[in-house]
């Protein structure tokens, strides 16, 4: 795994991309209808689904891909929850070893059961030397299905992570008719998520120019374009449709040069489960800041960030702190136009909280470079 890290520089331009394994990606109206039992691997598959207890309760996706699947349909584990427990993970892989024939696991719904089936995938993996074939059917535009990484929770609470390009989904549906169920906060919530990624990935240290970089500022363009759009019409089919490609172009290039996003991702996890803010919202309450905080004082980052002006209609001016400002003002007034706390007090986490944040998203102590950076940002968070 060590060549996954390989540094992408910029004097001189160079650097390494690995593609992930995605075999097949469809998009579009009723592509899983159409496509979804020829892209079951072989003719004996049986596939189980993962997802959650909204989409199974309260929409009729889950039952309309039951019947779809018919006799290749092993059995549905509809109850993930937030943050993927460790105890739910092992009780989908005992139900999936319960079926030798099963060796398809189809994840339905946004980051937490994508994420599910990557563990189930991994530790079935671990009991019986077999990856699960993962296909992925997302609802919202949290990105889960673009990396090799699946997050669960250990019985003491805190976070553990899997790894492997074999449990990221080989084959991925972009249907926007699932993608009309979805509550459309979630889905603007996500979106901002995926802008998130996008710029982060444009001063990623192992972020390729192409094709990462470039279907990033792609990425921006379009979440700028369609989140807007689909906000007033939240059943708009070629809107969703564009803003599940757009979540795709936004961090589905990383590929397998996988390291962890930057400060804006690091200050979401600090945030998210300890005070139980959804990941989209923490984008929101982070993202604009800091982009401020990398223009003003990353020089290297400014010319990468300046790089979006095309992407929120603007043409650069030559000048990259002031272009990169522009642009995390263009972020934070999205944010705005779209109806999102920007405060962290509104969220009821108190001041109190500012050093442990800062401490847990910067990993450093008051008194450290990075720590007395960002302590400023997460006080204006207030």
């Amino acid at each position: 795994m060590a060549h996954h890290g390989v540094a992408a520089t910029e004097n001189p331009l160079s650097g390494l991309w690995k593609p992930n394994r995605v075999e097949n990606l469809y998009y579009g109206p009723d592509c899983v209808q159409k496509h979804l039992l020829s892209s079951l691997p072989n003719e004996s598959s049986k596939a189980f689904i993962i997802t959650g207890s909204s989409l199974a309760q309260k929409t009729p996706l889950i039952k309309s891909v039951e019947q779809l699947l018919g006799s290749k349909h092993a059995g549905t584990f509809s109850s993930i929850k937030q943050h993927n427990p460790v105890a739910q993970m092992d009780e989908g892989v005992a139900l999936v070893q319960k079926d030798p024939s099963v060796d398809t696991v189809i994840s339905i719904g946004g980051g937490s059961p994508i994420d599910a089936a990557k563990v189930v995938s991994y530790r079935a993996n671990e009991k019986n030397g077999k990856y699960l074939y993962h296909i992925a059917i997302p609802t919202t535009l949290s990105a889960g299905e673009c990396t090799m990484a699946g997050g669960f929770t250990k019985e003491d609470g805190t976070k553990a992570g899997v790894f492997s390009p074999e449990i990221a989904p080989k084959t991925v549906f972009y249907d926007p008719v699932f993608g009309k169920h979805t509550p459309p906060k979630l889905m603007l919530g996500t979106g901002l998520r995926a802008l998130d990624h996008s710029m982060e990935l444009m001063y990623h240290p192992t972020a390729t120019e192409v094709p990462c970089k470039r279907m990033a500022l792609t990425a921006a363009a379009d979440l700028f374009t369609y989140l807007p759009k689909y906000q007033k019409d939240p059943q708009d089919e070629d809107a969703i449709t564009h803003l599940l490609l757009a979540c795709f172009a936004s961090c589905g290039f990383l590929g397998l040069n996988f390291a962890p996003m930057g400060l804006s991702h690091s200050l979401g996890y600090a945030l998210g489960s300890p005070y139980m803010i959804p990941h989209g919202e923490t984008s929101c309450l982070t993202l604009g800041h800091v982009v401020k905080l990398k223009a003003e004082t990353d020089s290297a980052a400014a010319s990468n960030i300046a790089r979006m002006m095309p992407s929120i209609g603007k043409a650069r001016t030559g000048d990259d702190k002031a272009d990169a400002l522009t642009v995390a003002d263009a972020i934070l007034s999205l944010v705005k136009n779209l109806g999102f706390i920007q405060k962290l007090g509104e969220y009821g986490v108190g001041e109190d909280q500012v050093q442990i944040i800062t401490e847990r998203a910067t990993n450093s102590k008051k008194g450290d470079k990075l720590y007395d950076a960002v302590e400023p940002l997460v006080k204006g968070l207030y």
